[in-house]
């Protein structure tokens, strides 16, 4: 299925979470009080929601950075930080999210309210109140809150039009769609101009906008591939309404219009079966408003509405966006297919995994889960530099490193940080 396709690549970033607290009671008449430090809030996540009132990824042209707020920091008598909203961004429906960086299919927003959360805010660091035990009573120990979360994403919409606008070649369809749109088509007076379906979004009103596809002009025998043939006879298949284009200044312009819709029969009987407004164009030429009435009555004669309009004047243009909108509206929802469906594959990725480089001033860890560890400590209170040493060994990177040749002296590169190696230490 071919779709039309906005793209738009933005940056996001969750919120930090808040630092933990070290703190001790202090009251007039307890000079030694217990750890009360809090806890941080949690930092914002950044989430994508479908507005199904947006058709266009446009936004994203004047703001690319999306970066939600940090966590509070955790404060004495308990306290905790105050969490962070997470930021909404507004998508359109049919918007396909990847990671920019990897390629990786994040997901596939359709429904009107779907969420996708993009980059999850960082917890909240905890403060030594946790960190008090029978063998520490005075713990000057906290976390700093979990780093933030960052991703550059590319967003793709597959925007499938509402109104298809369908007639011979030179019928006018590329005029309708730039009087009616920002859209710039190709626009010249012979056959065969549109070599690709174009696509514009026309607002009728604050809230009501339709999504219109100038098809390119079909001649006798598309459905046999014949001519701009099957490729472009696929691109109406998925539009609600048809708006037919009757070319004024042809020699029969109800014999294109039975040729037009025999061609869609035959490629596929429910076109034929699709609501159609047929518009009689070029009326800003006098010989075309002389032939008006004997065309209309034809038109009508074949049970079909007919208007008069001028693609150049804009005359009669926006009765026809507007029926076209009613009728788009009493039509019955698409049911979802099966085919559209986009499965969402996420690897799995265990944060504790490590690789160890060799650099020539030193190592460098490469390991998730120990980077955030590293940007949680409070490096300036010895009890949390040791609880790192300890998750260092829980994760076997102390073991790897001297197995890797690391030697006294030597700098360990983790993340943001540069660490000295000692081995009466283990670092």
């Amino acid at each position: 299925m071919t779709h039309f396709i906005d793209e738009a690549k933005i940056y996001v970033r969750s919120g930090k979470g808040g630092d933990g607290m070290v703190h001790f009671r202090r009251e007039k008449y307890v000079p030694k009080g217990g750890p009360d430090g809090g806890d941080g809030g949690r930092g914002g996540d950044v989430v994508l929601e479908v507005n199904p009132h947006l058709n266009t990824l446009a936004q994203f042209r004047f703001q690319k950075r999306f970066v939600a707020e940090s966590g509070g920091k955790g404060g004495p008598n308990r306290m905790t930080g105050k969490s962070a909203e997470a930021l909404v961004v507004p998508v359109p429906p049919g918007t396909l999210v990847y990671d920019a960086d990897t390629g990786e299919l994040l997901g596939d927003l359709t429904e009107p309210g779907q969420r996708l959360v993009v980059v999850h805010g960082g917890r909240g660091g905890r403060g030594n109140v946790h960190f008090a035990s029978s063998r520490n009573r005075v713990p000057r120990i906290a976390e700093k809150g979990e780093p933030p979360e960052e991703r550059n994403l590319r967003l793709e919409l597959k925007l499938i039009a509402d109104v298809g606008l369908v007639g011979v070649p030179n019928a006018g369809k590329s005029t309708f769609l730039a009087r009616v749109t920002n859209a710039r088509p190709k626009i010249a007076d012979y056959p065969f101009t549109t070599l690709a379906p174009n696509l514009g979004v026309a607002q009728l009103a604050v809230d009501r906008t339709l999504v219109l596809a100038d098809i390119p002009g079909l001649i006798e025998g598309a459905h046999q591939g014949v001519g701009l043939g099957h490729d472009f006879l696929r691109h109406i298949q998925r539009t609600r309404v048809l708006i037919h284009l009757l070319d004024g200044l042809s020699e029969d312009p109800v014999a294109d219009f039975a040729q037009i819709n025999t061609e869609l029969a035959l490629f596929d009987p429910d076109l034929a079966a699709k609501p159609q407004i047929v518009a009689f164009n070029k009326m800003d030429l006098p010989d075309v408003a002389a032939r008006w009435p004997e065309v209309e009555a034809a038109i009508r004669e074949r049970g079909y509405e007919i208007h008069a309009i001028s693609a150049v004047s804009g005359e009669g243009m926006e009765a026809v966006l507007w029926r076209a909108a009613q009728v788009l509206e009493s039509l019955p929802p698409l049911p979802k297919a099966e085919t559209d469906e986009v499965p969402v594959y996420r690897p799995g990725e265990d944060p504790r995994e490590f690789t160890i480089e060799r650099l020539p001033d030193g190592f460098r860890v490469h390991c998730k889960a120990l980077e955030r560890a590293a940007a949680m400590t409070y490096w300036e209170y010895d009890q949390s530099v040791r609880r790192f040493h300890r998750i260092l060994a829980a994760l076997g990177v102390e073991e790897a490193l001297r197995a890797a040749g690391v030697q006294e002296g030597d700098t360990v590169y983790i993340g943001e940080y540069a660490l000295e190696w000692r081995e009466e230490a283990s670092l």
